[in-house]
This record gives C-alpha cells, sequence and structure tokens, in this order.
C-alpha cells in the first residue's frame, strides 16, 4: 500500500511540475492544472490515512492488549487443583440444579472438595462469634439488654481486645505485624502450648496462613535456581506459590505402605538429586497432621526432621493449621518449635516459621481470614525485610485477627462460657472423628481401592486401582485417570471430590482426596451413594 501511495504522488507531481514547465506563459491555465494535480494528490493521501487509521483500528480490535500469551509465564505455570476444573464443572451443575430441578439424578451438589466446614453446616463456636460482634459494634456494650444476649466473658473479653486496638476501631488499619495486643494473647498461648517461651514480636499476623506462605516464598525463592522442599502428596497452594515467585519444588514422596511417613532417607536422596542439578535448596515444608493424607508425626519423627535441616543448612517451613485435629488416642500435636527447644536449640540456632490459620480446627472459620506466622531463627537484617514485606500488605483484616487471639486463648475455667465452650468443641471434634472412621471403612471395602488412616486434619486420600479400559478412556477424553474418575462421580452423585493429579503422587499410581466435612447425618446416604457408583463404574471398565 504504501509503495502504491509513493508512486502515485510521484506520477501526479511529475505531471504537475511537467505542466507548469512546458507552459510556462500560460499562467492562468498552468495555475488551473497545478492545482488540479496537487488537490488530487491531496486526496490521495487522506484517502489513504483514513483507510490506514481505519484498518489500524480493525487490528487493534482483532487483536485485545492483553492475551493468555502475554501475560506473566509463572501465573500460566501456577495451577490450584481444589479449585480447579471438577470445581467449575460443580458450579456450572448447581446453576443448572437450581434452574432446571430434577434434571440430574441427585438434588444437591456436595463439596468434599476442599477444607471449608461451615459451608457444609458445621456451626460457629459462640464465645468466638460473640466476642466478634461486641467488637463490631461497640456500641451495644454499653446497653442493658447486652447482658442477657451475651456471655459475661464475651463482653468482658469484648471490652480487654477494644482497648487493645488503636481508637476501638475495627474498621482501621493496625500494625503491619497486627495488632500488638492481640499478639500478646497469641504469643501467651503459644507459650502455653509450647512450655516454652514466645515472642510477640516474632508474630506476624496475616489474612489466613497462605499470605504468610506467599510471603516466605516470596523471601526465599531468588531464580528458578532456588528450590523448596515438598512433600508429594502436597497443599497445592505450596507448589502454586513456587510458581508464582518463580522457584523449583523439590519433591520428596511420603510413603503410602508405611501410613504416609516422612521417611529421611528420602530426604536426603531427594537432596542429592536436586543439587546435582544445579538447585539450591532453600527450605523444607512439612505439613503436620498431613493434608492431603492425614498423619501425624511422631515426635521422634519430627526431631530427625529438625536435625536434617539444621545439619543441611534449611529453613523448615511448618504448616501446623490442623494442630487441633487429632482423631486417634495414640498420637498427639508436637509443634516444631517446642520439638526444636526440647533439643536444646533457642532462637538463633534454626531459622523455624510455624503457620496457623483459624479455618480449621474445630473452628472452621475459613471467610474470616485469620492466621499468623511465628519468625524464629533469622538475623535481625533479615526480620527487617520480613517486616518491609509485610508492611507492603498494610496488615491483615481486624476481624481475623481477633479470631486468631480468641482460638489461642478460649475461656478458662470458671469463665461462664467455659462449660458450652468446650461443649461445642469436643463435639464437633468427636464428630469429625466418627466421620473420617466411617468414611475411611466405606472406602476400604470398595474393589479396588485402599485408603490409609486418618489421623489427623479433615481429608482422606484413598489410591484406587483403576481397570485399563478406564485409564484408555480417560486418555481418549485427555484427561488424568483420577480426574476422569472424579468428573464420572461428580455427573453421578453430585459428589465433588479433588483427584489426586492435583496434589501430586508417584507415578503410575491414582489418588482422590476426600473431605470428613458433610454433615453426619448426611455421611449414611453419601456412603450409599459412593459405593453404588462405584460398583457400577468397575462393571463398566472391567477388562
Amino acid at each position: 500500500m504504501r509503495k502504491f501511495v509513493a508512486q502515485k504522488a510521484k506520477s501526479l507531481l511529475s505531471t504537475a511540475s511537467s505542466h507548469r514547465l512546458t507552459n510556462p506563459h500560460h499562467h492562468t491555465c498552468s495555475s488551473s492544472d497545478y492545482y488540479y494535480y496537487t488537490s488530487r494528490l491531496a486526496r490521495l493521501f487522506t484517502t489513504t490515512l483514513d483507510s490506514s487509521s481505519s484498518s489500524m483500528a480493525s487490528s487493534n480490535k482483532s487483536t485485545p492488549p492483553v492475551t493468555v500469551d502475554s501475560l506473566n509465564p509463572k501465573v500460566l505455570k501456577c495451577e490450584y487443583a481444589v479449585r480447579g476444573e471438577i470445581v467449575s464443572l460443580a458450579q456450572n451443575l448447581q446453576q443448572d440444579l437450581k434452574a432446571n430441578p430434577g434434571t440430574h439424578p441427585f438434588e444437591e451438589i456436595i463439596y468434599c472438595n476442599i477444607g471449608n466446614p461451615q459451608s457444609l453446616g458445621q456451626q460457629p463456636i459462640t464465645f468466638f462469634r460473640e466476642v466478634l460482634a461486641l467488637c463490631d459494634h461497640p456500641t451495644i456494650l454499653d446497653k442493658s439488654e447486652t447482658q442477657g444476649l451475651f456471655s459475661a466473658d464475651s463482653i468482658n473479653r469484648a471490652w480487654e481486645i477494644l482497648d487493645q486496638i488503636p481508637g476501638r476501631a475495627t474498621g482501621a488499619y493496625s500494625h503491619s505485624q497486627g495488632v500488638k495486643g492481640l499478639r500478646d494473647t497469641i504469643a501467651a498461648g503459644i507459650e502455653a502450648r509450647d512450655g516454652f517461651p514466645a515472642n510477640p514480636d516474632d508474630i506476624f499476623l496475616t489474612d489466613g496462613a497462605s499470605p504468610a506462605v506467599h510471603m516466605m516464598m516470596q523471601l526465599l525463592i531468588r531464580s528458578e535456581s532456588d528450590g523448596i522442599f515438598c512433600p508429594i502428596p502436597q497443599y497445592p497452594l505450596y507448589s502454586a506459590s513456587i510458581a508464582l515467585h518463580g522457584g523449583t519444588l523439590v519433591p520428596y514422596y511420603l510413603d503410602e505402605a508405611t501410613g504416609w511417613g516422612l521417611e529421611i532417607s528420602e530426604l536426603k536422596k531427594q537432596l542429592e538429586t536436586a543439587r546435582s542439578k544445579g538447585i539450591t535448596v532453600r527450605a523444607l515444608v512439612v505439613i503436620n497432621p498431613g493434608n492431603p493424607t492425614g498423619q501425624v508425626l511422631a515426635e521422634v519423627n519430627q526431631r530427625d526432621i529438625v536435625e536434617f535441616c539444621k545439619k543441611e543448612g534449611l529453613v523448615l517451613l511448618a504448616d501446623e493449621v490442623y494442630q487441633e485435629n487429632i482423631y486417634v488416642p495414640e498420637k498427639q500435636f508436637h509443634s516444631f518449635k517446642k520439638v526444636s527447644r526440647s533439643m536444646g536449640y533457642g532462637d538463633k540456632d534454626i531459622p523455624l516459621v510455624s503457620f496457623q490459620s483459624v479455618s480449621k480446627g474445630y473452628y472452621g472459620e475459613c471467610g474470616k481470614r485469620g492466621g499468623y506466622m511465628e519468625v524464629t531463627g533469622f538475623t535481625p537484617e533479615v526480620r527487617e525485610q520480613i517486616y518491609k514485606v509485610a508492611s507492603v500488605n498494610l496488615c491483615s483484616n481486624i476481624s481475623g485477627q481477633i479470631l486468631a487471639s480468641l482460638v489461642m486463648s478460649p475461656p478458662k475455667v470458671g469463665d461462664e462460657s467455659y462449660d458450652s465452650y468446650f461443649a461445642e468443641r469436643d463435639g464437633i471434634l468427636q464428630s469429625l472423628a466418627r466421620r473420617a472412621k466411617t468414611l475411611e471403612d466405606a472406602l476400604n471395602s470398595l474393589e479396588g481401592i485402599t485408603c490409609n488412616k486418618a489421623e489427623g486434619a479433615m481429608y482422606l486420600f484413598p489410591r484406587i486401582q483403576l481397570p485399563n479400559k478406564a485409564i484408555k478412556a480417560a486418555e481418549a477424553a485427555k484427561k488424568a485417570p483420577d480426574a476422569f474418575y472424579a468428573a464420572r462421580l461428580l455427573n453421578a452423585t453430585g459428589i465433588v471430590v479433588v483427584p489426586g493429579s492435583g496434589f501430586g503422587q508417584v507415578p503410575g499410581t491414582w489418588h482422590f482426596r476426600f473431605t470428613i466435612l458433610p454433615q453426619e447425618e448426611k455421611i449414611p446416604a453419601i456412603v450409599t451413594q459412593l459405593t453404588e457408583f462405584h460398583k457400577k463404574f468397575m462393571d463398566e471398565f472391567r477388562d
């Protein structure tokens, strides 16, 4: 187009000039001719520019300024299976159920994909919610009616907390690490739990545990040459965060045959392999109790892990958000901080970050977004950088901060709420233990399925031996075999589970994660639906 315009313009200018030169005495005629040719030239350029602009506008409309190909490749690499394809399918089915009742072989979607207790009917702890309500609406504290609606200790606790918050305003920013008085309370709770001192300045309050994990990944990962040790299977938050921050996940495989045991020999082997590839392993993630596997580490195993981290110079990232969820009498929770201190390691001897959240335990306050990390064993210079990253986020939400303090400082003997609080807490935990056992037994009764005991947390992670015919059908559908099974289960029953491939697993094995959170009265019906589906599935794809 440009070449054509240039040639046309050159021709017009040449013609106009030749007319002026060949008719020098006929000024009127030659001026008219010159005007004629230059006018044509102007129209040519105007038409061309309009056409070019139109073409460019059309081109701009057809190519958006942001495409998937132009996004940050780290985002594209990131995956989070807990809210992935199966859940999207479930949400579409849920909308269809509302719009067209009776069109599916089930009446509701049962979300067994995520640890979201209250969405499945678990009631919040009364004491916690009373204190939150009073803190959020402090004008009712002085009203006489409040004494009859709220317990005396919830009223007193609300006054204590409000006195610690600048301006007594839960809608205001706090210190970037969280309200100092609330951190004092949490530190006292940690000290009571572990029997070792805790410093409020080591506490960073966050919107759940996830932002704290992201923060540590952001601080530790410099490039793809930096690796983070993660268990396989693992909670996908870790693989997603490592991908987002441009690091390398260094896997260590839990031993399913020994109840998802963590073997030091496996850590040594994987560390050697990573280093041979030029990867600098910076930290070790340990999830205890396990997600998605539900195992609870023995204290002797924890001591070996601490020694390994000390010897290899690794930061120990301890995900301890399920510390209240223990279901077997032979196991109990020990924090890694308690274990390391009992081994004689002090604050400066081993870098350790412990994560806690109000989303799990018996409280299940997922939507309130409260949590914290306790950071010990870092130099003052590194601590300054951690604080700087926290400051960029301004602060976590105040309601979540209050809940985190309440979780670590519940009612005490003599408080009005003491009996009702412990009845609610124990009722929830005992029911979860019964649900775990019922589902575990049901899964182990099914053909081709084996399921380890759920010692803690909120999940079962059964292994499924799929027939070759089913595996080939999955390949034809371009799905992982366990994702194929999960999709078929959803379409037949409305039960949502997460394929094991989203958590990582030993190659050639297939699993799915199943929460134990549906309310206890619904468990028998879920077992019946699952059993009937599985039998039909195995019969359909039997080799």
